[in-house]
């Protein structure tokens, strides 16, 4: 498989800027790998492809606002600073990204908040757009940390091309989210209702979470051709011993598993034993998935309709099956399902 295979015209009006108004009323593409079929639903119509004892596998991941503005001393020029990943807690220190980036140099300071309450100074010129940032700040981690989130703003992604709105603070971000650590959503749980919840839970389905703290590494472009040489940045994950439980159970009964989200996935993948279980695990994973590949745990998955040549629309291609997921998408263009963060959802099945 090759970068190029992946490659489709992507009309710039179906990328979604806005999510559904309803969360559990976006479309559903149900693909039928079994009997090769595709079917056009809407998103609470997932519940009647699932049975008492189903497990969906679900990210409670939970995003943090990553987005920051500062001034640079001196010129006042205005940097966007994108939080990754912090490194130190003691020392405050953070790898991030800037924007622009050919104006930031080790030892600039940036400022931020109107009364500049914070400040930063570049450490390191870790890649070509990323800095380590030391954060100076005089109060306790927790007041230094509260600072972050009132400075910062919900991190969509740079296809959605307008301003973050009040609304964006809840609809990006799932309703089963827990765990502080996501510098953007898993979008496939996006799509989920409490109230959808709560008919999937009556009819007696299960649901297994763990987390995957979603990096830039998802979203990271791929550069390369021969896609073996691509490497993923490494994000956090953690499966816990009820959720592996849980699913090694149902995949004993020959149950329908299913991974909410491309996150999920790759989640599950990156900690199977030899005889096909599920392990719990507490650590960080780079794994890359495209075709071909032998799926383990999961054996159904929701996803969204993602951007060409992207790390996600070639997951889904390995679970559809490549020219499957090819002329589903091809079909997607047609109908005008809405792509990306905010558009509609696949079940593969």
């Amino acid at each position: 498989m090759k970068l190029s295979n992946f490659e489709f015209e992507l009309p710039q009006e179906l990328l979604a800027k806005y999510p559904a108004e309803h969360r559990d009323e976006s479309r559903l593409m149900v693909l039928n790998k079994k009997e090769g079929t595709i079917e056009h639903k809407l998103f609470k119509e997932v519940i009647n492809y699932f049975d008492e004892g189903d497990v969906m596998m679900l990210n409670n991941t939970k995003v943090f606002p990553a987005r920051m503005f500062g001034n640079k001393e001196k010129t006042g020029a205005r940097i966007e600073v994108f939080l990754l990943r912090e490194l130190n807690a003691e020392n405050r220190l953070w790898d991030v990204l800037v924007d622009p980036a050919r104006k930031i140099r080790i030892g600039n300071k940036l400022f931020f908040g109107e009364d500049d309450s914070l400040v930063a100074e570049v450490i390191d010129n870790t890649t070509s757009r990323g800095r380590t940032l030391r954060f100076l700040f005089d109060g306790s981690y927790e007041e230094f940390r509260a600072k972050l989130l009132e400075l910062g703003e919900t991190p969509l992604p740079k296809e959605i091309d307008r301003d973050v709105e009040p609304s964006d603070e809840e609809r990006y971000q799932t309703i089963f989210a827990k765990h502080q650590g996501a510098v953007a959503a898993p979008t496939a749980g996006l799509h989920f209702s409490k109230h959808l919840l709560k008919r999937l839970e009556i009819k007696g389905v299960d649901f297994a979470e763990m987390t995957l703290h979603v990096g830039l590494g998802t979203f990271s472009s791929v550069e390369v051709e021969d896609l073996s040489k691509h490497k993923m940045d490494s994000e956090q994950i953690i499966i816990p011993e009820i959720a592996a439980k849980r699913i090694n159970e149902a995949k004993a009964e020959k149950r329908r598993i299913c991974a909410v989200g491309t996150t999920v996935m790759r989640t599950v993948e990156s900690s199977v034993s030899s005889n096909q279980q599920l392990n719990a695990f507490e650590g960080w994973t780079n794994k890359f998935i495209f075709p071909p590949y032998d799926f383990s745990i999961a054996n159904s998955m929701i996803t969204n309709f993602h951007a060409p040549k992207s790390t996600l629309m070639m997951q889904a291609a390995a679970f559809a099956g490549y020219d499957f997921l090819m002329e589903a998408y091809k079909v997607a263009v047609k109908e005008g399902y809405r792509f990306s963060t905010y558009g509609d959802a696949m079940l593969i099945i």
